[in-house]
């Protein structure tokens, strides 16, 4: 079976997007892979595809628990048995979806890198087949990105207890120093390396001079874009509370 064959039977989909198939294909190949898309890229459909076609469990780590949760419904919606671990369950809870992801036939266990140093993953780690290691988000590994997690520092020990799993990391945003790092701390400095263009031609930003009454502004432009929705950023929470007031005032929904 290719990989086309695996995202129009789980996806619908009869094409990839830009770079999503050579991802995958190196993935395959058992190389390591950073992949550096833009939010909106699909980055998942590069370790899911391959995660599906490979014997054993992929390993997910993100830091996100609403993409956890989000991303588990998804495939569970398209038949596809997966598993998260975040913060607020008990330890019964892990027990049993550590024991499903281990014993089941569950195709993608995602976690937060908290997880992966506890004692009660350890103890199921060996007993788990693990088919690929995918690091989301992963310039939280550097210092130098955005949003440094020291607990990313910590993966590289456990593939190493894992062995010879292909690792799949992924980012939205990764400057040069940041993408030296990232393959420095996960040691794929042999990894392929795809990087996407982060023009989006679907985007349009204008900048505009205030003048004269803001408000009654932003008021006519809402009413003059009937039936669409959108986002009005204020410098203060007391700001957000008073033009939300207004605008309800002047039969907008707000």
């Amino acid at each position: 079976m290719e990989p086309i064959d695996i995202l129009s039977e789980y996806w619908g989909y009869s094409s990839f997007r830009p770079m999503q198939e050579q991802i995958v294909r190196s993935a395959l190949d058992g190389k390591d892979v950073l992949a550096i898309l833009p939010t909106g890229g699909g980055k998942s459909v590069c370790f899911q595809v391959p995660g599906l076609m490979t014997d054993g469990i992929a390993l997910v780590i993100t830091p996100l628990i609403a993409l956890m949760k989000d991303q588990v419904q998804n495939l569970r919606n398209r038949g596809v048995k997966a598993l998260a671990i975040y913060a607020g369950m008990n330890r019964r809870e892990v027990d049993l979806a550590l024991n499903n992801a281990t014993y089941g036939d569950v195709k993608f266990l995602y976690l937060s890198p908290e997880r992966l140093g506890t004692f009660l993953f350890q103890s199921y780690l060996p007993q788990m087949k693990i088919s690929y290691i995918v690091v989301d988000e992963a310039h939280c590994i550097s210092e130098w990105g955005h949003d440094f997690r020291t607990e990313y520092r910590k993966i590289r020990p456990i593939v190493e207890e894992i062995g010879k799993a292909p690792i799949i990391a992924l980012t939205a945003t990764a400057t040069p120093k940041v993408q030296n790092d990232i393959q420095k701390n996960l040691d794929m400095m042999d990894a392929q390396v795809f990087k996407s263009s982060f023009n989006r031609p679907n985007l349009y930003y204008e900048v505009r001079p205030k003048q004269g009454d803001v408000t009654k502004d932003i008021i006519k432009f809402i009413k003059n874009h009937e039936g669409k929705s959108g986002i009005i950023y204020c410098l203060s929470r007391k700001k957000v509370e008073e033009l939300a007031e207004v605008l309800s005032i002047n039969g907008i929904k707000a």
